[in-house]
């Protein structure tokens, strides 16, 4: 496992598995979880992303069913689309 301290990463991807984050600071990250051990302490996680793999996925499939855990909505456009427009 590659440990970090005291760093900043942005625009990155990592397998929490295969990373441990000591008083890190994670920007609009990709971090993918298959369940496994993962560790980080006094660390912050600003606009990432999580990815869950295997039984992580099936642990958070079951706590959606059992409304225990929201399901992800996809952000709705806040902009009207532009009105189409006739060909001339």
């Amino acid at each position: 496992m590659d440990t970090y301290r005291n760093q900043v990463f942005q625009d990155r991807s990592f397998n929490l598995e295969e990373a441990s984050f000591v008083g890190c600071t994670l920007k609009n990250c990709d971090l993918y979880y298959s369940g496994g051990d993962f560790d980080w302490v006094e660390s912050r996680f600003e606009a990432c992303r999580f990815h869950w793999r295997g039984p992580a996925k099936n642990t958070v499939a079951l706590l959606q069913a059992m409304g225990a855990l929201q399901q992800q909505m996809p952000p709705q456009n806040l902009m009207p689309a532009p009105p189409a427009q006739k060909p001339n």
